[in-house]
């Protein structure tokens, strides 16, 4: 099989950021790639922005996990790129990506270090607390995968929606495949961040989270804690030279937190009620 990177975009109604998405591939300096956009009915202009480029569009549903699935077993490459339809590739990251495969066999999956831009105080706030996790193995979630592992470890659980980014990864790493990572970056359109909206998102993931913890507990003080995760202790001189930055995170994080646990107690009152 050729040297080939299928990037599979799964898009719901994201006809205001897709288009930055799919240009930042065609203008990647590697060019030997396809384009594989699953949607998932979108109502608005998502699926003619993504005609222009030149996408593979398939239909399929309901969570990104099957749809990612999908777009993995549609793909022709020999390595798949999971991409979110609000990211930015940096004009290197499809040729770090296969120099960094071609030259280790063991190689299952990489990490891509993510930069987060919008507008707004609050995206700023975001924007900050990713720079604690580049480089934090329990929090970077590999998104570039040789196809045939991906295929071998049967691709996302389905069963689970928010985790299962840490969920593949995990599972292919504890069969003794190496995980790496490049240097170049993607970045995360955050648009307008806002902490309540991201507390709902917490909220869902949380409630759906009891597969992903009983697939992975050693992963629950790592990662269960928004609030005091071990690296922001690491990092903590960060703080001290972004004290306002600091405190507006912690802010997010609180929020965030109060979503999650929600969750967590309707998770468990759900399952008492059946």
């Amino acid at each position: 099989m050729k040297i080939y990177v299928s990037c599979i975009i799964t898009t719901k109604n994201e006809r205001e950021v897709i288009g930055a998405l799919l240009s930042s591939i065609k203008t990647q300096s590697y060019k030997n790639f396809e384009i594989v956009l699953v949607d998932n009915d979108s109502t608005d202009e998502t699926v003619k922005i993504a005609k222009t480029f030149g996408a593979k569009i398939f239909t399929y549903g309901p969570e990104r996990s099957a749809q990612r699935n999908f777009g993995v077993k549609k793909a022709k490459g020999k390595y798949a790129l999971i991409l979110d339809a609000d990211m930015v590739l940096t004009k290197n990251a499809l040729a770090d990506c296969v120099e960094k495969f071609e030259k280790d066999d063991g190689l299952g999956a990489l990490v891509i270090p993510e930069k987060s831009f919008g507008e707004g105080f609050w995206t700023k706030c975001r924007a900050f607390e990713r720079e604690f996790y580049v480089g934090e193995p329990s929090i970077e979630a590999a998104r570039c995968f040789r196809k045939d592992i991906f295929l071998k470890f049967g691709g996302y659980d389905e069963n689970i929606t928010g985790p299962e980014d840490y969920d593949l990864p995990l599972r292919i790493k504890k069969a003794g495949n190496k995980i790496g990572r490049i240097k170049s970056y993607i970045l995360h359109n955050e648009r307008r961040f806002s902490p309540i909206k991201s507390a709902k998102k917490k909220f869902y993931y949380a409630a759906h989270a009891q597969v992903y913890l009983r697939k992975h507990p050693e992963m629950a003080i790592k990662q269960g804690s928004l609030l005091f995760r071990p690296v922001f202790l690491k990092k903590w001189k960060k703080f001290v030279n972004h004290p306002i930055l600091g405190m507006g995170m912690f802010v997010v994080k609180g929020v965030e937190s109060i979503g999650a646990l929600s969750g967590i107690i309707y998770s468990v009152v759900s399952k008492e009620r059946k």
